[in-house]
């Protein structure tokens, strides 16, 4: 890898109150020789050598295919601050399996190097903590995880706090909320690495996504039939990894790019002529971008694609040699996108270009002919695009936890079993991992009224002036929750007795009691003893008549109704029955059941075939509702 500029290389790792933050999209390195038995500068650089030759082979067996999304893995030797080790910095763009690719081949280079040690950071920070977050211990914050998190012989391992010693500026006080420096953190595992955290339980949630590595290399690459230029072909041919500059050339283009394009008497290095059709490796990232974008075809690729088209109407070859074509007018657009753009011009894939066509024009390269392109490795290949689609109802099983039914039948007679779930396997992994995170959240048997708990590190340690804080508190003493007289509100509002009245068939003691007035508003009206003992009476009358007349029209009932019913039904208008729906001011006990069913349904209802709370909620439970049909008309054109 090239070694990169950095404008601003005298701030280091960065000042007090700025901290050094690497580019978007980006994963830095750095490796270190950490051996008592070394004594000398020029035996550590050997060292560091011979680990950087190991590391370029090791890269080399493992990604014969690979193409990466922008830049690779490389190595160089770096002094700073005192330390000489191996250092590397990729920029992984959208490619997120670079970077775990990256981390797979770092974490079996410590397993062939003991004294090795590797640590590795994103634009995020420590992202291995990120990955494992839900097993870390409550300490272990991102305010003091700079530089604690260590890969060595294939584990991870953590420098506890214990381990660093007291600030300088306070001595007394142990070092709780305190980052370590790369100088500190280097002394500590060089004078006592014996303390170091190893967790299990933490080290497989860190490198849970490298759980299929390495066969999951090569499973992020996609083979794709396309239909591209002669010229282009031979270029993609000797150069596969320009696949990915001209896919990010096309997936970012801009008006500027695409003014070649849209020239009407364009002059394009690769013309729609000698047209031929073969295999392209992409990563699955790259064929999704192109896959994904909607891309009106140039001026001189208009006439093709019609033509095309309009064969493949009612001919399924046709359709694919179509969406072939399609596929190639979008690969050659790129690479046209990213030999004119000015910007490029400094781009070493380009200039690699650039050298090909003026050999193809000078004569010392010809293009190669039907029979030298059949020879190519895997130039038919095809592979299948089913991992692009997502069934929903597989999708909203696997959120309910469960899986599609197996056919019965004899295994192998249709070819090898899919994957059980959508999708690809990774992303499926993830998806459940996302959702078990996700209930654990929920079922929190330690969380109280008072909702997640903080830590103390979570709160900012910046000073405040005393009069805000004393102002704060105040606020804080008048604003309290007290959960009883919630609830007692709350079953007012409802027009449902309180505890106290269930118990003892009485008003509360507060001297209060719910009062319908004329114009159905509940208020709160002081009376004496005797006043309260007659309305308690009044009140149990008026339900135990609304109670029987609720039970006498079947409102309590779940069976279904009796024909004797039916005629009754058909008495009572549509206008009532809505009435009698959406009536919320009853005075008397209203059966609780009743209502969460109702509620349950008008929420499904409310959704109108969208995901909501009241599905989700049914659906934990078990219950699939049908969609809600529409009223009226529809119901009258069934026959």
């Amino acid at each position: 890898m090239e070694p990169s500029n950095d404008d601003f290389e005298g701030f280091g790792d960065g000042v007090e109150g700025f901290p050094k933050r690497l580019p978007d999209d980006c994963v830095e390195y750095s490796l270190f020789i950490i051996d008592a038995r070394i004594n000398s500068q020029r035996e550590l650089l050997s060292r560091l050598e011979a680990v950087c030759k190991d590391a370029l082979k090791l890269a080399d067996s493992l990604l014969k295919e690979y193409i990466w999304q922008r830049d690779g893995f490389g190595l160089e030797v770096e002094n700073a601050k005192g330390l000489t080790y191996l250092h590397g910095l990729t920029n992984y763009g959208d490619s997120v399996d670079d970077e775990w690719l990256i981390v797979y081949i770092l974490k079996e280079l410590s397993k062939r190097f003991p004294e090795l040690w590797v640590k590795v950071v994103d634009t995020d920070g420590e992202f291995l903590l990120i990955e494992a977050a839900n097993a870390l211990p409550r300490w272990l914050n991102p305010e003091i995880a700079d530089n604690r998190v260590w890969i060595h012989n294939d584990t991870l391992r953590i420098i506890p706090l214990r381990a660093a010693p007291p600030t300088s500026s306070n001595a007394a006080t142990t070092p709780i909320s305190r980052s370590l420096g790369l100088e500190e953190a280097h002394k500590i595992i060089t004078s006592s690495s014996n303390i170091l955290i190893h967790s299990s339980l933490i080290e497989a949630e860190a490198f849970y996504r490298m759980r299929n590595y390495p066969a999951q290399i090569s499973e992020s690459l996609h083979y794709a039939l396309i239909t591209i230029p002669r010229k282009l072909a031979f270029i993609i041919h000797d150069r596969p990894a320009a696949i990915a500059t001209a896919t990010e050339a096309f997936y970012l283009r801009d008006p500027i790019a695409m003014k070649p394009l849209q020239s009407t008497t364009p002059s394009l290095i690769f013309a729609p002529e000698d047209l031929t059709t073969v295999s392209i490796r992409f990563t699955r990232v790259l064929y999704a971008q192109l896959k994904s974008q909607q891309f009106s075809p140039p001026v001189v690729w208009k006439e093709k694609l019609a033509q095309a088209e309009k064969a493949a109407t009612s001919n399924a070859i046709k359709q694919k040699e179509h969406a072939r074509l399609e596929m190639g007018m979008k690969v050659t657009s790129g690479f046209e996108m990213l030999l004119s753009d000015p910007k490029n011009g400094d781009n070493r894939r380009v200039r690699e270009i650039k050298i090909l066509l003026d050999d193809l024009q000078s004569g010392d390269e010809t293009l190669p002919t039907d029979a030298e392109i059949s020879k190519w490795q895997n130039v038919s290949r095809e592979d299948n695009e089913k991992w692009l689609e997502i069934n929903f109802e597989d999708f909203e099983k696997e959120l309910d936890g469960k899986r599609k039914e197996k056919k019965a039948g004899i295994p192998g007679v249709l070819g090898p079993e899919p994957p059980s779930g959508f999708g690809d396997a990774k992303t499926h992994a993830d998806l459940k991992k996302m959702v078990e995170r996700f209930e654990a959240f929920l079922n929190d048997d330690e969380a109280g009224v008072d909702g997640a708990e903080v830590d103390d590190m979570d709160f900012d340690d910046d000073d405040e002036d005393d009069s805000d804080e004393e102002d704060s508190e105040d606020e804080d003493k008048h604003v309290s929750f007290d959960e009883k007289e919630f609830a007692r509100m709350m079953r007012e509002m409802m027009g449902m007795p309180t505890e106290e009245e269930e118990a003892t068939g009485l008003p509360a003691k507060n001297g209060k009691a719910p009062h319908l007035s004329k114009d159905n508003r509940i208020e709160e009206v002081d009376t004496d003893k005797e006043e309260h003992e007659n309305e308690a009476r009044e009140i149990q009358e008026v339900m135990k008549r609304m109670e029987a007349e609720l039970n006498e029209a079947g409102a309590f009932s779940l069976e279904p109704p009796s024909d004797k019913s039916k005629g009754k039904k058909k008495a009572i208008t549509q206008s009532e029955d809505k009435e009698d729906w959406e009536d919320e001011s009853d005075e008397g006990e209203v059966d609780i059941d009743f209502n969460l069913a109702k509620n349950l349904l008008e929420s499904f209802k409310s959704q109108a075939g969208m995901p909501g709370p009241g599905g989700n909620l049914m659906g934990m439970m078990g219950m699939q509702l049908p969609r809600d049909e529409d009223e009226g008309p529809t119901s009258s054109k069934k026959s």
